[in-house]
């Protein structure tokens, strides 16, 4: 798996997007057809004959609708059917959601980044990624293709859930489009699913897909996990990083994040992560105030264990809150030799993405009854939640 933290080509064009000149045009005459056998010509006017009675009307119909003339075929212009095809939900999703969708570039020292990001109030918030914005404090966004780049602060940044938010001036901004949130814990796999952004340095674009994966957990850029993360087959590639992903009322259910490649390459394989709705709109007001987020920490990595009963405890961080309370990590595919949770406040655990749900639930400084299999035994300890560290031990 890899994430979309390559959105950062060397140097600042795109020149290693261009495609190479075409090779030039070679001027071809195909070769004259030979005339007909002299003895069959009499049969061919019998049959041309005959399909004009049959087909006259619909020839005679086709010449007045289209209004084309050899003549003009002649003068190498082919013709044209007339009007355009029929609305998709796609076009409605796009001119509806696709104004509030913005460019996010970043200069830090001689480096430059792109992204992209959306507006999701009339007070100029934009949310993006966080590794999109890095340690800048400000950066350019371009709210159209030919726009001129309007200056925005990086008002605050939460890199456990890889989220950040700038804020510009709606005077210096124009019109604003605020997309609104949806609540994702209603969405379903199979959903439609829209990806809005600048991928590759292109021009803003839009790929359609569906929900193809629901509860899904990423690493985030300070290496703890981010969970409920949405699936999709809708393709997003670097650039596409802090882009809303959007459902078919044309509301912002994730932000587009990480992507899943094969083969060390860098471009989409059909699988792509987006942030959920719901974690923007739990951290976005926190950032907007200047409010500090505290995360609870219990000191320990799992792995599932293979029964399917519980989660090996593989490490714990010295000092931390699962150490303190005597939690034993184990080196065995079984953890025979360590502790293995099997449930948290009476909850069952079946697996690490279920130990990571039982303590993002709490608060810093809460206490949670940890039950282990130890050996043949369980045991249940008192844990008290510690504050999440900036990184992963």
């Amino acid at each position: 798996m890899s994430s979309l933290w390559t959105d950062r080509p060397a140097g600042s064009d795109h020149d290693w997007l261009a495609p190479p000149p075409p090779p030039p045009l070679r001027r071809f005459t195909p070769p004259a057809p030979p005339p007909p056998p002299r003895r069959r010509r009499g049969r061919a006017a019998l049959v041309a004959a005959a399909a004009a009675l049959v087909l006259g009307g619909a020839v005679v119909a086709g010449t007045q609708l289209d209004g084309d003339s050899p003549a003009s075929e002649a003068a190498g212009v082919l013709p044209a059917a007339g009007g355009r095809p029929g609305e998709t939900r796609i076009n409605q999703i796009y001119a509806r959601a696709s104004r509030g969708v913005v460019s996010v570039q970043v200069t830090e020292g001689s480096g430059q980044s792109s992204g992209t990001g959306f507006v999701i109030d009339a007070d100029g918030t934009i949310v993006t990624n966080a590794h999109v914005v890095g340690s800048a404090s400000n950066v350019r966004v371009r709210f159209d293709d030919n726009g001129r780049p309007v200056t925005a602060e990086v008002v605050g940044r939460d890199v456990s859930t890889d989220l950040a938010i700038l804020r510009v001036n709606p005077r210096s901004a124009g019109t604003l489009h605020p997309l609104p949130l949806a609540d994702s814990d209603d969405v379903k796999v199979g959903d439609a699913a829209v990806a809005i952004g600048y991928p590759l340095g292109l021009d803003k674009t839009a790929t359609a897909g569906i929900v193809s994966g629901l509860g899904r957990q990423i690493e985030a850029p300070n290496g703890f996990s981010i969970d409920k993360v949405i699936q999709t087959d809708a393709p997003i590639n670097p650039g596409n990083s802090g882009g809303p992903l959007i459902d078919a009322r044309g509301r912002v259910i994730g932000v587009n994040s990480q992507i899943a490649t094969a083969g060390g390459g860098n471009g989409s394989v059909g699988i792509g992560f987006a942030v959920p709705s719901n974690t923007v709109r739990d951290v976005v007001p926190k950032l907007k105030s200047g409010q500090a987020i505290r995360r609870p920490f219990l000191g320990v990595s799992t792995s599932p264990s293979p029964d399917g009963r519980g989660a090996v405890v593989r490490t714990v961080t010295p000092g931390g809150p699962a150490s303190q309370a005597g939690l034993r990590p184990s080196a065995s595919p079984l953890g025979t030799d360590g502790d293995v949770i099997v449930a948290i406040d009476g909850t069952a655990i079946s697996d690490p993405d279920d130990v990571a749900a039982a303590v993002n639930g709490h608060e810093v400084g809460d206490e949670i009854r940890v039950t282990v299999r130890r050996g043949r035994d369980e045991v249940t300890l008192t844990v008290r939640l510690a504050q999440r560290p900036e990184r992963a031990p």
